[in-house]
């Protein structure tokens, strides 16, 4: 075998090992908590919350930044890497806010799988619906956990008519709970009618002891309500809820389990289901519609961009999502949209704000590219071959402020911290080339502004007012369209970085009679926009 066969083959087994998933739910749904139980599982941390001992590195939380161990809330993505069963999991943790659906939408664009948390109590809400569209519109084979089972809830039954009305996805309960909501006793494992026993940790600090019952005992210690839980079983399987793989991977069932992730019940069983059912990484559709094959040359794109994760370097990291081929620090591959070369000497694993210098990575792979300050959001990487990956889409923004630093002095700040964090995506920066100099900002939630303001302040050290316009939606337009529109009340016409003229108008209606009257003006949706260059 030759060596270009050997690293053919290394590729390809090495891609085989990989999971890449991101765990998406609605806020307070138990994201960040399963997240957590998911490292301890894999022994990334020695008991939730701390990981294993590293001189000087206690502890890697995904909510790494100030203003979410503040609120105890998700508000930008992370990633981690650990092993478990002879596998590599590349785990993406997203935004638990909906305000932040924009930066949840460009992880999914790296991940090759999603698991869904639902509380037992709420079910389907409103995030969960709009990230659930995210997922159809990729084809991301999705799992569901029904979370928090060890309080009361609703019954299971209703909460898998709700999921199959409201987002038009059959589940297929692999596990089914024995017990009501409140009075968790364990789980049936359908796919050998065992039965498992769980009981509780200390604080859920150490991963659940697990008794699997023998069903002749289980009827005796658990009663009517094993009973019950057996009447359930035979419910799914006479309406057909049984797990296929095929119509999984194609969006359109989803293995369902229930546990309980403050307490770890069920967790080990939905890890190991993203081993055995979640696929590895597969050839990335380009730009062209065309596969590119796992083992041919190196190639990734971008799809997130950090800055100041560690606050005593001041940096920003480039996240890469891996594609094809064998990554390798210090090799030099092209960046798609110059041409030109890039040097990949500074390259990192990341593991939530920790970082460890990479040597080498493969498919399914996140790789931090440090201080790669000429790359944006949805580049494409790649060594041979010339490959272009589809844009990463976009939220239109529904939401526009002015911005001015308070202190004049720290106008060079201002304008530094605006430009990092319009390259990050926190928010898309609007001007007016031939009026107003003050930008507009334009968010997708309110607490995106939130954000943009405490990061400029605590990382630039430029305060800032933000003063909210009267301006809700926004259209792309055209120079002969934005000529008309200038003329008009009630709408503003902004250049977006990359070139884009964006249309924003205060009153729907107005908008409404604007393209009845005019149908050759171009106004154009922006829901799947490119993201900004």
């Amino acid at each position: 075998m030759s060596v270009s066969a050997d690293i053919h083959a290394l590729v390809a087994s090495e891609a085989a090992r990989r999971r890449t998933f991101a765990i998406i739910s609605h806020p307070d749904a138990g994201k960040t908590t399963l997240t957590e139980k998911f490292l301890l599982y894999g022994g990334a941390v020695v008991e939730a919350g701390a990981v294993k001992a590293r001189a000087g590195r206690r502890s890697a939380r995904s909510d790494w930044m100030e203003m979410e161990q503040e609120r105890g809330i998700s508000i930008t993505s992370t990633v981690m890497q650990f092993e478990y069963r002879d596998h590599v999991i590349n785990l993406l943790d997203t935004p638990g806010h909906r305000d932040f659906s924009e930066d949840t939408y460009r992880v999914l664009s790296a991940a090759d799988a999603a698991v869904m948390v639902l509380d037992v109590a709420k079910g389907i809400e409103s995030q969960t619906l709009k990230l659930f569209e995210v997922c159809r519109a990729r084809n991301i084979p999705i799992i569901t956990f029904l979370n928090k089972y060890d309080r009361p809830g609703r019954d299971p039954l209703e909460l898998l008519d709700e999921i199959e009305s409201q987002i038009n996805l059959k589940p297929t309960p692999i596990t089914w709970p024995v017990g009501i909501p409140g009075d968790f006793r364990g789980v049936i494992d359908r796919r050998d009618s065992s039965f498992v026993k769980f009981s509780r940790t200390a604080r859920g600090t150490r991963a659940a002891a697990e008794e699997v019952v023998d069903p002749q005992r289980a009827a005796l210690e658990e009663g009517d309500v094993f009973q019950a839980a057996l009447e359930g079983v035979q419910l799914l399987d006479e309406v057909g809820a049984v797990y296929d793989r095929e119509s999984f991977l194609a969006g359109e069932s989803s293995p369902l389990f229930v546990g309980s992730a403050l307490t770890n019940f069920g967790v080990r069983h939905l890890l190991d289901a993203i081993m055995d059912m979640a696929p590895a990484p597969s050839p990335r559709i380009d730009a062209t519609g065309e596969p590119r094959a796992i083992d041919s040359a190196f190639s990734g794109f971008v799809f997130k961009i950090q800055a100041n994760i560690d606050r005593f370097h001041r940096d920003h990291l480039a996240f890469v999502r891996v594609c094809s081929g064998r990554f390798e620090r210090g090799m030099v591959v092209t960046h798609g949209p110059s041409g030109r070369p890039f040097a990949t000497k500074y390259a990192t694993s990341v593991f939530g704000a920790e970082r460890d210098t990479i040597e080498e990575a493969y498919p399914g792979d996140v790789v931090g590219l440090v201080n790669a300050s000429d790359l944006r959001i949805g580049d494409t990487l790649y060594v041979g071959e010339p490959v272009v990956f589809p844009p990463i889409p976009t939220f239109a923004p529904e939401l526009f402020a002015t911005v001015r630093p308070r202190d004049t002095s720290r106008f060079k700040q201002f304008r530094s911290g605006l430009a990092q964090l319009e390259r990050e995506g926190v928010v898309q920066v609007l001007r007016d080339p031939d009026g107003d100099p003050v930008p507009t900002v334009a968010a997708v939630g309110r607490m995106q502004f939130e954000v943009f303001s405490h990061r400029l302040e605590h990382e630039f050290g430029a305060t800032v007012d933000l003063k909210e316009t009267a301006y809700k939606m926004a259209r792309r337009t055209d120079a002969a369209t934005a000529q008309q529109l200038r003329s008009l009340g009630g709408v503003k016409v902004l250049t977006r970085s990359d070139g884009e003229l964006l249309a924003l108008f205060e009153n729907p209606y107005w908008l409404a009679r604007l393209e009845r009257d005019h149908p050759d003006w171009r106004l154009d949706h922006i829901l799947v926009d490119a993201a900004p260059a």
